[in-house]
């Protein structure tokens, strides 16, 4: 069903932002979805000066190539090379990139919030917002839903704390450090890039703050078409907070600490017949990366090795890339 958003602020009611604004999506495999997002953000109280979407095949666009005002591109698939790709074409008329997942749905006032804190501090070079939601914890959620989420919300203050990561359905990023710094996506990090957010943010957190903005707020919806077969999402489970504690992006204890979480939840999942989710390919491969791991091979790459159709695609839990910051 076609949303309606004609009750929220129009664009010739805002006042222009401190900033240079740039939304960045990168989608695949999910075309209603990522054009339900674009419809909606058209209608944001500040608009970002640039909206970049990139897939990985003009198919997983849509109808988009003949939507006025996005700038659609195509890049390798995966999210970090997609998000990189993102950063190149937003280069050099961009002050801060808004990365949302194509089922995020910002409040009305996020971006304006965002382009606030990012003029007021110049030490901010990573912020995220406040989901007040969060589709991927259960059987996902709608547009309509988000939607009435958010217009329940109090106002709230732009109360701004430091936080160890953002979280990567709604991430801010300060372009200029990231081109100073040469600072990319690790495309080591295959297919969703499973904990990318964490170790983007660990890397430019070398060079200023990485914050969390209360009052900022949105709605993560949690799609659950398009994600990542159960093995895979287990292979990297194990395989990436490895990579990224020996990278040097993720202590050892959050990466113990994860992988444990993550295998222990997939075992009592598999052993109560928990079928909402694919536990038992991803305790698969849990097991699959631990050998791996002992026999010193382990490597997030070696997902793409693993059969799309090994496993049944289904949701992921609130892991597909980190928890909520912290």
């Amino acid at each position: 069903m076609r949303e309606r958003f004609d009750h929220l602020p129009r664009r010739a009611e805002c006042a222009p932002l401190p900033l240079r604004a740039t939304v960045g999506i990168a989608s695949a495999g999910r075309p209603a979805t990522l054009q339900q997002t674009i419809r909606y953000l058209a209608t944001m109280q500040a608009p970002p000066v640039r909206t970049i979407v990139c897939v990985p095949d003009m198919d997983d666009a849509g109808s988009l190539s003949s939507s006025p005002g996005v700038e659609l591109i195509v890049g390798r698939r995966g999210l970090t090379c997609q998000r990189n790709a993102i950063i190149r074409a937003a280069a050099p008329d961009t002050d801060i990139i808004v990365f949302l997942d194509d089922d995020f749905v910002p409040a009305p006032d996020f971006i304006a919030r965002m382009a606030a804190v990012f003029a007021r501090q110049d030490d901010v070079v990573i912020a995220t917002g406040e989901v007040l939601a969060d589709g991927i914890l259960g059987k996902g959620l709608s547009m309509a839903e988000a939607l009435s989420i958010i217009e329940r919300a109090a106002e709230r203050p732009e109360l701004v704390t430091d936080v160890y990561n953002a979280y990567g359905c709604n991430m801010v990023v300060r372009l200029a450090p990231v081109l100073e710094q040469a600072l990319t996506f690790d495309e080591e990090l295959p297919l969703y890039g499973w904990l990318e957010d964490v170790d983007f943010s660990r890397t430019i957190a070398r060079h200023g703050r990485s914050v969390k903005v209360a009052g900022a707020l949105g709605v993560h919806l949690g799609v659950k078409s398009g994600r990542q077969p159960g093995l895979r999402l287990g292979y990297s489970q194990v395989a990436n907070p490895a990579y990224l504690m020996r990278k040097g992006t993720m202590t050892s204890a959050r990466a113990i600490a994860q992988i444990s979480r993550n295998m222990l939840a997939n075992l009592r999942g598999a052993l109560i017949a928990d079928r909402s989710v694919d536990r038992l390919g991803r305790l698969r491969g849990n097991i699959v990366a631990m050998r791996d791991l002992l026999a010193g091979n382990a490597s997030p790459s070696r997902v793409l090795e693993f059969s799309s159709s090994s496993n049944k695609t289904l949701p992921s839990t609130p892991a597909n890339r980190s928890e909520q910051p912290s």
